[in-house]
């Protein structure tokens, strides 16, 4: 694991301080800490998601909050970690940044007819106040499709629609072509690998 976040800090040093990267270790501390007895469904160690997440992100030169906040993304969500312990901590901006990132993972995506999709993704712009909460759901989203293998066919086809049709989208309205182009290939290959192909 540390490899991995070896390979973040070697891709973002240049760009930050000794407090932006000694706040960065702090908030991997944390993280590793708060997922240390959690599994992905591939089996890996929960950690390995969060880094990766921060390595994508790191492409688009992030600030050391989005990072931070990257790092932290699922910890109030999935470990007894409240917002009040990340703002004491690392602040309001990373804080609320995870709680942006968390309240988007609430919205519940239902149904297939295209005006309730535009609504869940106006709802999605709409509640993410930092667009740094959109970057870091998006590269969340990213990284889940790239590791989608391991969980069952139901889930992977259910999630693969929902990116094709709300966050493949989202990405393509913020400019993002490189998540988008990638979320779409990535979920057209679980929905019609024969298409794909």
């Amino acid at each position: 694991m540390d490899d991995l976040f070896n390979r973040l800090l070697n891709q973002i040093n240049e760009n930050f301080s000794e407090h932006d990267i000694k706040k960065i270790k702090k908030a991997y501390a944390l993280a590793s800490m708060a997922h240390i007895d959690q599994v992905r469904d591939s089996g890996e160690p929960y950690i390995t998601h969060p880094v990766n997440v921060a390595l994508i992100l790191s492409d688009f030169d992030p600030d050391a909050n989005t990072i931070a906040a990257a790092l932290l993304h699922d910890v109030v969500e999935d470990t007894p970690i409240a917002y009040r312990d990340i703002k004491k901590e690392f602040g309001v901006e990373v804080a609320d940044l995870v709680e942006g990132v968390t309240k988007l993972g609430l919205i519940e995506y239902s149904s297939k007819e295209e005006q309730q999709i535009e609504n869940i993704r106006k709802m999605i712009l709409a509640t993410a106040k930092d667009v740094r909460v959109l970057l870091i759901k998006l590269a969340d989203r990213l990284h889940n499709m790239r590791t989608i293998g391991a969980r069952v066919q139901s889930k992977r086809l259910a999630t693969s629609l929902e990116t094709m049709e709300v966050y493949a989208p989202l990405a393509h309205r913020l400019g993002i072509q490189k998540i988008k182009i990638e979320l779409e290939d990535l979920a057209l290959y679980q929905l019609d690998p024969v298409a794909y192909n």
